[in-house]
């Protein structure tokens, strides 16, 4: 049977669970910024009870160190000319960010053309008229899976120049 060794990053990770809940949480937010209803789902998972964890969040919120509306912001702005809108708010609902929150960080996607970003990321991506049906469909569902509608979809592909007629 083989002897497991412990090296200094198991003894960083056993006295990090040892650390008091605000401590973990401000660990956390160090990293990069987080939602509130994330940091309650890695606190809970610690076995922190969920009175503490309110607590917490509360005193880190009043802070200034916790904010939904800067993490949505944030993914916003990573999320944007990558992904289409669809897309964003449905990361943004994941990671649990309350509806007046996502749509405050959506607004400046307004602004924006839709189609023109989903082009640009087409031609990025592909930049070639798809030569069959079947790169057409693996095309279209690239859009699609970045949060862009099938409308979307073709109309880039016809600005390209492919036939969209009989669409796949």
């Amino acid at each position: 049977m083989r002897q497991r060794r412990f090296s200094r990053a198991d003894a960083v990770v056993s006295s990090k669970s040892a650390a008091s809940p605000k401590v973990v949480a401000i660990r956390l937010l160090a990293r990069r910024d987080h939602s509130r209803a994330e940091l309650t789902q890695r606190l809970e998972r610690r076995g922190v009870a969920r009175a503490d964890i309110d607590s917490v969040l509360d005193d880190l919120a009043a802070a200034g160190y916790l904010s939904d509306t800067r993490y949505a912001d944030a993914v916003v702005a990573q999320k944007s000319g990558r992904y289409g809108k669809r897309a964003i708010i449905h990361a943004l609902k994941e990671k649990g960010i309350g509806a007046d929150d996502a749509a405050e960080a959506i607004k400046p996607l307004s602004a924006h053309d839709e189609v023109e970003d989903a082009v640009t990321l087409w031609r990025r991506r592909f930049g070639v008229v798809p030569a069959n049906q079947r790169e057409k469909a693996r095309q279209v569902r690239f859009l699609l899976a970045r949060g862009y509608g099938l409308a979307t979809a073709l109309r880039v592909l016809r600005m390209a120049g492919a036939a969209t007629t009989d669409d796949l």
